[in-house]
């Protein structure tokens, strides 16, 4: 009996060890644990609100008048609620946007809301914002913009200290914060403590941010950066704010170098660090709220057709809901939110029961008779590197396999490129007994982890 256990240990040891021998290595450069937890949410809300929003402005100049932020019902419960309706994990808000003001009483300025009527002065939109995103579940992050039209000494390396003190403050009283949002805008015309005068900057290095890096990191070691200026964040821009990336996205980017359009637009295969991209863009025209604009909120067909093209291009979603003057997100960017993440749920909480292969360079799903269906899910397991170059979809339709292509791409009859954390594929309706997915190249070994078919309704 004693010599069959040796043996029986010395088989479970062979083949602990072959099993192991076998498992996947990680291809390339791979995310951070922070960065897949952001990919995960999927989509969060920016929220911009200043006293931009009762000059009718996208920038203040950094002079405005504090008197003019009073509002009459500001409620962050009902941001909160919005946005989680709308289907958002967390909430960015502007802290600081380019005119300076301070949406939290900060010691290093005047030009803050405790100089305004709005709660005597006792008011913190942050504090209330931060607390009201974690009593519901919300992750919570905040943009800081580097520039600064008010500052007296911005341009000159005074302002680095306040700006890094500002950054402390919101670092280290807030809790915990997933994301800082550094903007891409910096320098140019503005007050600047009266001097009403233009300041240029280098961005590459005005601001220092490796140490600024190294400082926000210590402060809130679990978040990730988004900057588009000087040095490389965790997170890319994705070249424009119309809700799009591009169909082919590589969550890849060179480590130094500036960055072109099409680097950002589409990533770049060979890149040598991972930067996934967050497509950002708000929910009307404006970033701030405008009264003129309260007709011209997205249509459910158009944020649907920019989360295909976000989310479901290996991107995020950063979607805005600016605050109006009340202190509230307007009704018809609310219903629309609501209406938006219903679409969503109603389709892909929905996947067409099948039974799936997956092998090496091919996945299968297999319904047992013709079922109809429009929407393709395809995921690679991003935590060991995104891999696949290109790909096919075909439809068994009446016996005969079909290729499918893409009806929202630009080139629709060119090969499927990336998959990378997530790709939806739209296609016409199609009535197929199965659906195969051939990798035509990869860069590696492909490691596809999820394939799922949905039937959307059409909206018009």
């Amino acid at each position: 009996m004693k010599h069959l256990f040796i043996i029986l240990a010395a088989v479970m040891a062979c083949y602990y060890s072959c099993s192991c021998s076998y498992a996947p290595k990680a291809c390339g450069p791979v995310p951070s644990q922070q960065q897949l937890d952001l990919m995960n949410m999927e989509m969060y809300a920016f929220i911009h609100y200043s006293l931009n929003t009762y000059t009718d402005q996208e920038w203040g100049y950094g002079n405005e008048d504090l008197s003019l932020f009073n509002p009459s019902n500001l409620d962050v419960h009902q941001w909160v609620e919005t946005c989680k309706n709308a289907g958002m994990k967390g909430i960015i808000f502007t802290a600081k946007h380019h005119c300076g003001f301070c949406m939290w009483p900060s010691k290093y300025t005047d030009y803050s809301v405790k100089n305004t009527p709005w709660k005597d002065g006792k008011g913190d939109v942050v504090r209330e914002l931060a607390d009201a995103c974690r009593e519901a579940g919300l992750k919570f992050a905040v943009y800081v913009s580097p520039w600064d039209r008010n500052h007296a000494e911005y341009g000159r390396p005074e302002y680095i200290t306040y700006y890094r003190n500002q950054l402390q403050e919101l670092l280290t009283t807030y809790g915990e914060i997933f994301e800082v949002w550094l903007d891409g805008a910096y320098g140019g015309n503005g007050w600047y403590g009266g001097a009403n005068e233009i300041r240029q900057i280098d961005r590459r290095t005005y601001y220092e941010w490796e140490e600024t890096y190294r400082l926000i990191r210590q402060w809130q070691p679990d978040c990730v950066i988004w900057n588009d200026g000087g040095l490389r964040g965790d997170l890319r821009w994705v070249g424009t704010e119309r809700g799009y990336v591009g169909e082919t996205n590589w969550s890849l980017l060179y480590k130094e170098g500036d960055v072109p359009y099409e680097m950002l637009h589409y990533g770049v295969e060979d890149g040598d660090v991972f930067v996934p991209a967050e497509t950002n863009t708000s929910i009307r025209p404006g970033w701030f709220y405008h009264d003129s604009e309260n007709g011209r909120v997205k249509s459910l067909a158009k944020l649907m057709d920019t989360y295909y093209k976000s989310v479901g291009r290996n991107s995020t979603l950063l979607l805005n809901f600016p605050i109006d003057r009340e202190g509230l997100i307007h009704k018809e960017d609310s219903l629309r939110g609501v209406e938006f993440y219903s679409m969503i749920k109603s389709i892909f909480d929905n996947p067409i029961k099948a039974r799936k292969k997956i092998s090496k360079n091919e996945a299968i799903l297999s319904f047992g008779k013709p079922i109809e269906f429009n929407r393709l899910s395809i995921s690679e397991n991003i935590a060991l590197g995104q891999r696949v170059k290109s790909f096919k979809v075909e439809a068994l339709v009446e016996g005969e396999w079909i290729e499918l292509h893409d009806i929202i791409s630009k080139e629709p009859e060119r090969s499927m490129t990336t998959i990378g954390r997530k790709r939806i594929l739209c296609f016409k309706n199609t009535m197929a007994s199965k659906i195969k997915v051939t990798i035509l190249s990869s860069k590696a070994e492909p490691l596809i982890s999820g394939l799922d078919a949905f039937l959307a309704p059409e909206i018009l």
